[in-house]
Parts: C-alpha cells; structure tokens; sequence
C-alpha cells in the first residue's frame, strides 16, 4: 500500500540519493508492510505502534537482514516527514537494530578460477570466447555484474589498462584490466565484429543480447557460469558473478595489498564493508599454514 508521503520519499531517493531501482522497489515494500502493519500507518502513528511492529517482524519469520533493512527504511523515512514538517516528532527513533551474524562472502581460489576460466575456453566460437572474456573482466576489475554488463564496447576499443565505471549512486571510479583480461577482450571483440552482417548497426553494447538492443542479462551470465563450474568441476552453488568480485578482492588482500586501495577499486563507501574481505584472506592464509608448514602438521 502506498500514500503521497511514500511516493514522496521514493521520488526524493532516486532524485537526490540516485537510488537505483532496486533498491527503490526493496524501500517501497519495505514501507507498504509498515504503513499496513502499523496502528494507524505511518503518518499517524505512535511510538508504541511503530514498536509493535517492528516486535512482530521477528514473530513473522523474518530475517535479521530484512528485519534491519525495514528498519532503516523506517527510520529514514521519518527523517524525510521531519524534514518535510509533516510530523514534529519520529517515532522509529527508539527501534534497536537487530543482531546480524558475520555473513563471509563466498570465494574462489585461484587454481579454481584457472579451472572456471579452461571450462570457458573450452567452448566452441565465440561462446568460449564471451564468456572467458566475462570471467577475465569480472575476476581482473572486480566489477559488480550490473557495471560489467552495462559495459559499452567504446570504453575497451583502444585497449586501455584502466575503466571508468560509474557506480552506486552515480559514483565514478577506475577499474583496472590486467594484461590477460585485455587480451580476452580482444578475442571477444575480433570474434563479435566478425559476427556482424553486411548493413547490420552495431550494438553499442560490449556484451550485447542476441537482439543487440539490450545488454546480457545478469540471469543469462549466471546460468552460463553454471554450466563452466560443472564442466570444471566446481559446485555451480560457489560460482556466480558476484563471487568472481569476492576473488577479486581476496586475492588482493592475499597478495598484499592496502585495505584502503581495494576499498576504492570495489566502489565501497564504507571501509567496514571491505574489511570482512580480510576475514577471508585471513581464514584461507592459516589454512595453508596448516596444511603446508612441516611443524603444522599432525604427528
């Protein structure tokens, strides 16, 4: 259910916090469960209400994540009715966020992508050659699957080392390309102009759909890493575009490199968002000190 203040408060966030329309589909759910789950809706309720609610999230099954994430499009969109002057008070201001695990983010050794990379390379034309170009891409600048596939075949025609992505919230950062994500793309490109029919316009898309009026979908680049991790061998359920961008930053992490530096090549606003990355870098460090140093070993 959604009343002119909600409206009002989604339109705010995609003008002026550039909210993509993900994350605005999530907050104008978020908001119709309150305005319908609360005594009085939104506008009118009180403190207790508001509690009541929020108390009844948990009795409902719901997870911490949701239960938090409601919480905060609570919470900030009575910030907007103060500011607004629609409500001289905010109701949402004594909610407790609820306790969240540390969730670590799945990852990929490197000989594990050595293996998902062949599993590509083992296809047939330019099949293998998209989808290892996808994989050096994604592994190479730690590209979040929306910014690898929006893509326009302009930004790598001149073989750069470097992108510039726009990421959440309009922000714009450089990504690099390694040598070997460069030569992928290069394939790609030779074998995508060889494609193109006589009088045929070119999509401007790098990896364009069959039409090449759109870009791959991100549900098409998921289902063609599964099938590369069963033909390499891995679980298909430890493999897709967002765990190439873990391996990115773990690797990194793993060779050396400053915290700092990879909080600005993932786009992180936040540095604790690129800190869990140690936590794996850490776990996977320990693990091989283990299984490799002689006095580690067991007997």
């Amino acid at each position: 259910m959604s009343t002119p203040q909600i409206e009002a408060f989604l339109e705010m966030m995609a003008v002026e916090r550039a909210a993509s329309p993900h994350t605005l589909a999530a907050y104008s759910r978020d908001l119709a469960d309150a305005e319908t789950g609360i005594s009085g809706g939104l506008m009118a309720a009180g403190d207790a209400a508001v509690e009541a609610w929020y108390a009844d999230l948990g009795a409902r099954g719901l997870s911490p994540a949701t239960q938090a994430r409601r919480r905060a499009a609570v919470r900030q969109f009575y910030r907007f009715a103060l500011g607004e002057g629609w409500r001289a008070d905010d109701p949402s201001r004594r909610l407790d966020a609820p306790k969240l695990g540390r969730s670590l983010p799945k990852s990929l050794s490197r000989e594990e992508i050595e293996r998902l990379l062949a599993a590509a390379a083992a296809r047939d034309g330019a099949a293998g050659l998209r989808l290892v170009a996808l994989v050096e891409l994604a592994y190479a600048s730690g590209l979040r699957v929306s910014e690898l596939l929006a893509l326009k075949v302009e930004a790598v025609r001149r073989d750069p080392a470097w992108l510039i992505v726009r990421g959440k919230g309009g922000k714009e950062r450089l990504a690099p390309l390694n040598a070997s994500a460069r030569e992928a793309i290069k394939a790609w490109l030779a074998a995508r102009d060889a494609s193109l029919k006589p009088g045929t316009p070119e999509s401007s898309w790098l990896f364009p759909s069959p039409d090449g009026r759109r870009h791959l979908t991100p549900r098409r680049f998921a289902l063609l890493l599964d099938q590369a991790a069963v033909e390499a061998g891995l679980d298909p359920a430890r493999v897709s575009p967002h765990v190439l961008r873990h391996a990115f930053a773990t690797h990194l992490l793993e060779g050396g490199a400053d915290l700092r530096v990879v909080q600005t090549l993932l786009g992180h606003t936040d540095i604790g968002t690129t800190q869990i990355y140690t936590h794996v870098a850490v776990d996977r460090l320990t693990q091989t000190v283990r299984e490799k140093h002689p006095l580690a070993r067991d007997g």
